[in-house]
This record gives structure tokens, sequence and C-alpha cells, in this order.
């Protein structure tokens, strides 16, 4: 029995595209005309989903935080029993973001300082509980390890993970699937070393 996968919605799209384009050029560098033409719509169109291109970028970097989390909490929750298991889903996780979301990743790093202080703090909120989700997970497959140095050891983690918008252009890595294996092998090693 196969699946159905639901086409993304108008606003999904409208936010796949502004991802896109700010990544690309800057959240300054792209306006609300381009965005729409990059979804077959006016720019004013764009407003009856969003009052501005502010909204999109917060709902796009507040998203992903969210999303991250979310995912994070349900594999602790999958995965209570052994702690290897959770440490190796956490670490598919944030691969299969840090693979396919690679514009967020650019966003994140560029224009974080563009949202509101509200967004900014509720973005930073996620985040730190999304690590502490990993540190707990990296101190139970390696309890040695004193909780600075696993909060270190998982930032440096994400560093490893979230460079992949710099490795250059998807086709000119290896296959997704290797790609991923090898960033798996590289952060189990990372964490590893730690010790």
């Amino acid at each position: 029995m196969t699946s159905r996968v639901d086409a993304p919605t108008r606003r999904e799209q409208i936010l796949g595209e502004a991802a896109r384009l700010f990544a690309e050029r800057g959240f300054h560098g792209v306006g609300v005309d381009e965005i729409g033409a990059a979804v077959g719509i006016s720019g004013p169109g764009l407003y009856r989903h969003f009052p501005g291109k502010d909204a999109m970028l917060a709902e796009l970097l507040v998203g992903i935080s969210e999303r991250l989390l979310r995912g994070g909490r349900r594999r602790v929750e999958e995965a209570a029993s052994s702690a290897e298991q959770l440490l190796d889903s956490l670490l598919e996780g944030h691969i299969d973001f840090a693979l396919d979301d690679r514009a967020l990743i650019t966003l994140q790093d560029r224009e974080l300082d563009r949202l509101r202080d509200s967004d900014r703090k509720l973005v930073r909120q996620f985040q730190r509980q999304y690590v502490e989700l990993w540190v707990g997970a990296v101190r139970a497959v390696y309890p040695a390890l004193a909780e600075p140095s696993a909060r270190a050891s998982v930032h440096a983690v994400f560093g490893l993970l979230n460079s992949t918008p710099h490795l250059g252009r998807p086709g000119s890595l290896p296959g997704r699937e290797a790609m991923a294996a090898l960033l798996h092998r590289l952060a189990r090693g990372a964490f590893s070393a730690a010790r």
C-alpha cells in the first residue's frame, strides 16, 4: 500500500520559496514581489497569507526550532529504553534536517538578529531545550563525560552537522544516503573522542 503525501499548502509554498530566496540573497535582498512571483501570485497577494516579510522569517525560524524540539522529544519517548538508540535517533533526525533544510540553517546563521525580540527569545528557548535533550542522551551513552563537556560536545556536533550549506552544491557531495552515513559516523566519533 502506498501512502499519499499531501501537496504543500500555498502558505507552505510561500515559506519554502521565502527560505530559499532569503538564504540566497539575504533578507533585505528579497522583496515580496519576488517571493510572490516564485509561487505564482502577486507580491501584494502574499499579504493574504502573511502580514509581511518579517512574519515569514519569524515563522521560518521559530517553526524550525519548534519542529526540531518536538521531533527530539518524540525520539526521546520512542527510544526511552536504549541510550545508544536514542543518540542514534537524535543524530538521524538532525542529519535529516541538515541535509534537507540547508536554507533554514543559512537563515539561522545570518538572519536571526532580524527577528523581533520576542521571536528571537522563543527561538533561543526552543534551542536550549533541544540542546538539553541531547546533553542527556550523550551523558547516558558516555556517563563519565561531565555535563559542561557534554554540552560543549553537543554544540560542536551541531556545528559539524549544520555545516552542510557550506559543503558545496548538493550535486558535488556524495549521494544523500552516503552523506547521511558519513555525518553520522563523524558525529559519533566526535562524541566518542570527547570522553
